[in-house]
C-alpha cells in the first residue's frame, strides 16, 4: 500500500501509472462518478473518478460535500476539461462524514458576513484558504528578508507598563478582583497590590523595547500580536494585531524610508513567485465580483498586474507640506468633495491618502517630515523645530501601510518632548538610560502586517485576513 501523497505534490510531480494515496475534502461530487478532492495543500483539486456500480451503497451515500476522504487509485492522464490528471479509485474510505442537512457551508456563493459567523469553517473555502495560504508566505517572507540581511528577531513582551504610542487606547492586565480591588488613602485602586505591583497593559507596540536591542546588537526586528482598545468598526481596524518593527542602529530617515520600500517589494514579489495560484484565483475573484459596478467604481488593474506595478516602480516621495500643498490644490478639495479639510498640523485622513496614492501619484507613496504636534515624543526633531523625521508609506485601497521615523537620539531634546507631552521621566528611565550611555542615531518602523495581507490578497476588509479577528464586541472562536 502506497503512503499518503500531499494533492500539490500529485500536481507539481505527476507519476503517471502508479498507484497513488490521497486524502482529503469533499468539494465536489457530479453524476456519483466525480469526485474533487482538496487537501489544503494547494487551491487545485483533484479528480477521482469511482465505478459506482462497484462501490459499496453506504460509502456512497457517505461522500457529501466536505466530507472526509481516502482515496487508492491509478494515477492517470485526463480526458476531460480541467485537469490534466486524475485518479482513477480501487478504494475509498471515509475518513470523517459531514451531514448536508446541517453543515452551515454550502457549495455556493457565501457572503463575508456569514462566513465571519463561521470562522471556524472558512478557511475550507477556496477564498479562505488561499487568503491564509497567502499570510503564511508573508510571514515566512518577513522572517526570511531580516535573517538574510543579517538582523535579529527579538521577542518583546505582550505585558508592558509603558504606552508606546501615548494613545491611552490600551487593555489594563490585572489579577485584582474587580468586585472588590484594593484602594489606596485617597481611594484610588492600589496596583502595589497588583500581580506586577503597578498598573499594565497588552501592548501596543514592542519598538521601545526594540531600540534596546538595535543600540546593542544594531539591526533587530520583532514580529508579534500588538492590541489596542479603541472603539472603532472600520475596515481596517482590529483589536488584536500583528506587527514587523526592525529598528536600525546608525539609521536615519532616508535609510528608514529605503528599507520599508525595499522591504514590502519583497514581500509583495515573494507571494508573486511563490504562490501563482493563489494569486490567479483571488484576482479572477475581483474581476468576477467587479463586472457589474460601474467603471469609476472598479480597480484600474487587475490584482496580479497591479502587484507587479508596485514592485517594478520606484515610491513617490514627498514631505507632509508638499501633500497639504497639494490636496488643498486638487479638484477634490475645491470642489467640496473631502470630508475632511486638509490643512497643515492635522492628521491625513483615509482620504487624503488615498487621493494622493490612487488619483495624483498613482504609485505608492512615502510621505515624510509631520507636524511635531501629531507625531510620537520619540521621533527626531528637525532643524526647523515645527516637524519631526516621521514616515509613513500610503498604498492604493488602504491607505498607510507603514509608519515609522529616525528616533531621538539627543538627551536634552527627548526629556524636553516628553514635559511637553505630559510623559514622567520615572515611568521610561529606562529609555533615558539608552541616550546617556552610547548613544547613537536610529530609525526603524512599524509594519501592520495584516494591512499587508489585505493589499496582497486584494480583499477589502481586515477581519478576513486574519483567521479569527477580534474587534469592539466580537470575541469568538
Amino acid at each position: 500500500m502506497s503512503k499518503r501523497t500531499e494533492i500539490a505534490q500529485l500536481l507539481t510531480e505527476p507519476k503517471i501509472g502508479e498507484q497513488v494515496t490521497v486524502k482529503g475534502w469533499v468539494r465536489a461530487f457530479r453524476s456519483n462518478r466525480f469526485i474533487s478532492l482538496n487537501d489544503g495543500t494547494c487551491i487545485k483539486n483533484i479528480q477521482v473518478v469511482i465505478d459506482f456500480e462497484q462501490m459499496d451503497e453506504n460509502v456512497l451515500k457517505k461522500i457529501n460535500f466536505h466530507a472526509c476522504l481516502k482515496v487508492v487509485g491509478l494515477l492517470q492522464e485526463s480526458m476531460g476539461k480541467g485537469q490534466s490528471i486524475e485518479i482513477i479509485a480501487e478504494e475509498v474510505e471515509i475518513l470523517g462524514e459531514s451531514n448536508p442537512e446541517e453543515y452551515v457551508l454550502q457549495p455556493k456563493r457565501q457572503t463575508m458576513e456569514f462566513l465571519r459567523e463561521q470562522a471556524h469553517l472558512r478557511m475550507r473555502t477556496n477564498t479562505f484558504s488561499a487568503v491564509f495560504r497567502i499570510r503564511h508566505a508573508v510571514a515566512y517572507a518577513v522572517n526570511k528578508y531580516f535573517n538574510d540581511k543579517g538582523y535579529y528577531y527579538m521577542h518583546t513582551p505582550i505585558v508592558t507598563g509603558s504606552d508606546a504610542e501615548g494613545a491611552g487606547e490600551m487593555f489594563q492586565v490585572t489579577t485584582l478582583d474587580l468586585n472588590n480591588p484594593p484602594k489606596t488613602e485617597d481611594g484610588k485602586i492600589d496596583f502595589k497590590e497588583d500581580f506586577f505591583g503597578k498598573a499594565t497593559n497588552l501592548t501596543v507596540s514592542g519598538q521601545l523595547q526594540a531600540e534596546i536591542g538595535a543600540l546593542s546588537m544594531g539591526k533587530v526586528y520583532t514580529f508579534g500580536p500588538t492590541f489596542r482598545a479603541e472603539n472603532s468598526n472600520t475596515t481596517r481596524h482590529l483589536a488584536e494585531f500583528w506587527m514587523i518593527e526592525p529598528e536600525v542602529a546608525f539609521a536615519d530617515i532616508f535609510d528608514d524610508m529605503d528599507l520599508a520600500e525595499d522591504f514590502v517589494k519583497y514581500l509583495i514579489n515573494y507571494v508573486l513567485d511563490n504562490y501563482p495560484d493563489d494569486l490567479a484565483f483571488l484576482d479572477e475573484r475581483i474581476q468576477e465580483e467587479e463586472k457589474n459596478l460601474p467603471k469609476d467604481k472598479r480597480r484600474p488593474m487587475g490584482l496580479i498586474d497591479m502587484l507587479k506595478f508596485v514592485v517594478d516602480n520606484d515610491f513617490e516621495r514627498i514631505t507632509y507640506t508638499e501633500a497639504v500643498n497639494i490636496l488643498r490644490n486638487s479638484k477634490p478639495f475645491k470642489k467640496g468633495r473631502f470630508e475632511f479639510e486638509p490643512k497643515w498640523g492635522a492628521d491625513l485622513h483615509s482620504e487624503h491618502e488615498r487621493f494622493l496614492v490612487e488619483k495624483k501619484f498613482k504609485k505608492p507613496v512615502i510621505v515624510r517630515d509631520y507636524p511635531k504636534g501629531i507625531k510620537a515624543f520619540y521621533m527626531r526633531m528637525n532643524d526647523d523645530n515645527e516637524t519631526v523625521a516621521a514616515m509613513d508609506v500610503l498604498f492604493p485601497y488602504i491607505g498607510e501601510v507603514i509608519g515609522g521615523s529616525q528616533r531621538e537620539e539627543r538627551l536634552d531634546i527627548l526629556k524636553g518632548r516628553m514635559a511637553d507631552m505630559d510623559i514622567p521621566e520615572e515611568e521610561l528611565w529606562w529609555y533615558l538610560d539608552l541616550r546617556k550611555f552610547g548613544g547613537a542615531p536610529h530609525a526603524g518602523f512599524g509594519l501592520g502586517f495584516e494591512r499587508m495581507v489585505l493589499f496582497i490578497t486584494g480583499m477589502t476588509n481586515i477581519r478576513d485576513v486574519i483567521p479569527f479577528p477580534r474587534t469592539p464586541k466580537t470575541a469568538e472562536f
